[in-house]
């Protein structure tokens, strides 16, 4: 292996310096970057060895921002004559400060990427900025515990990519939880564990969890299923099921941003058109869950309607969890499920009352 003269490496030292050192709120002057480069890449060069490779830099198409000044210096002759000084060099990132704190949080607070994984893709962001950002991330290193220790979910990425590109299959065994928190794959009645065969649309990230929009090939309706959760995925020869074939999808192709919106919790079943009543304050809450699709009526000083197209498992769970704030008054059989859901938990509670109270 040949060694680089030094004097080659002086670009490249010089490009490392702007990327550690610099962004527009930390510029350094040709001196300064001189000082660098001698005192912790032992590297000697005056201002116009340091002008040139930066000069070089930019000409290969580099964004490097810098400053202009005139000053009036004296040539060879002794004559005053106008000079342009360059100086305050720093690199244009790619991703401000702020977007690289968006994207390290979400990150952490992501409950499908693994651990291990998830530090590793953190190191890669911050190395996208310099010392300075580096320096205010550490105190926000903090993982949530319940994060998924599932290590093929990039692979699973990667070949559901491939597959849903290609319009293949997919087989996979699908992984839960027991009582030991560990996970197992799911099994059939028989004890085997289960192989899925599934025709793959989509991959979408939704409440923290990463999911795969797909169809369960014995079945035309639609399924979600967690990626974290896949393992032993493998792409098969046989062509995917189109999706515009599946129940509920009206000849059409997949329609991401509505999908999202009418599968508020990824359950999958019937789409109905609900009508539900609401106290005011809640507009904003409703709006966050189904999206400006809404519409509202007959409002009142406290109260108001809504009519939304969404998945009837989605507004059965969203009805539950607002009870008795908010009340499903279409479909009819909707609103008995939430009744009746909701008088097996009082009931379910006043058991537990008494069985307190025998004690």
């Amino acid at each position: 292996m040949y060694e680089i003269p030094p004097k080659k490496l002086m670009i490249i030292n010089i490009l490392d310096i702007l990327k550690q050192y610099t962004d527009v709120d930390h510029r350094l002057s040709q001196k300064e970057i001189a000082d660098i480069l001698a005192s912790e890449y032992s590297m000697k060069a005056d201002r116009r060895a340091v002008k040139r490779n930066l000069m070089n830099l930019i000409d290969f198409g580099y964004d490097i921002g810098y400053s202009e000044s005139i000053r009036m210096v004296k040539n060879k002759d002794g004559t005053e004559e106008e000079t342009t000084l360059l100086s305050d060099f720093y690199l244009n990132r790619d991703f401000t400060d702020g977007e690289l704190r968006l994207l390290i949080d979400s990150l952490m607070f992501s409950k499908h990427i693994p651990y291990s994984q998830c530090k590793e893709l953190i190191r890669k962001l911050e190395g996208l900025s310099n010392i300075y950002f580096k320096s205010r991330v550490k105190h926000i290193m903090t993982f949530p515990e319940n994060q998924t220790n599932n290590k093929q979910l990039f692979l699973n990425i990667e070949l559901l990519d491939e597959a849903i590109s290609k319009k293949r299959q997919v087989s996979f065994r699908y992984l839960e939880y027991g009582l030991d928190k560990k996970m197992y794959p799911r099994r059939t009645p028989d004890g085997n564990p289960r192989l899925y065969i599934i025709n793959p649309y989509q991959m979408a990230a939704k409440e923290g969890k990463y999911y795969l929009i797909c169809n369960y090939d014995k079945y035309d309706n639609i399924s979600n299923y967690r990626l974290d959760r896949i393992t032993d995925l493998k792409i098969l020869d046989t062509p995917a099921k189109p999706f515009e074939s599946l129940k509920g999808a009206d000849n059409k192709s997949l329609d991401l941003y509505r999908y999202m919106t009418e599968h508020v919790y990824m359950f999958s079943s019937e789409n109905v058109r609900a009508k539900f009543r609401i106290e005011k304050n809640m507009i904003s809450d409703v709006i966050d869950m189904f999206g400006k699709d809404v519409r509202f009526s007959d409002e009142t000083d406290t109260h108001v309607t809504v009519s939304v197209n969404v998945n009837e498992m989605s507004m059965y769970q969203f009805a539950k969890s607002y009870a008795p704030y908010v009340v499903v008054l279409e479909p009819q059989s909707l609103a008995e499920k939430v009744k009746e859901s909701l008088e097996d938990s009082l009931r379910a509670y006043k058991q537990l009352e008494e069985g307190v109270s025998n004690e």
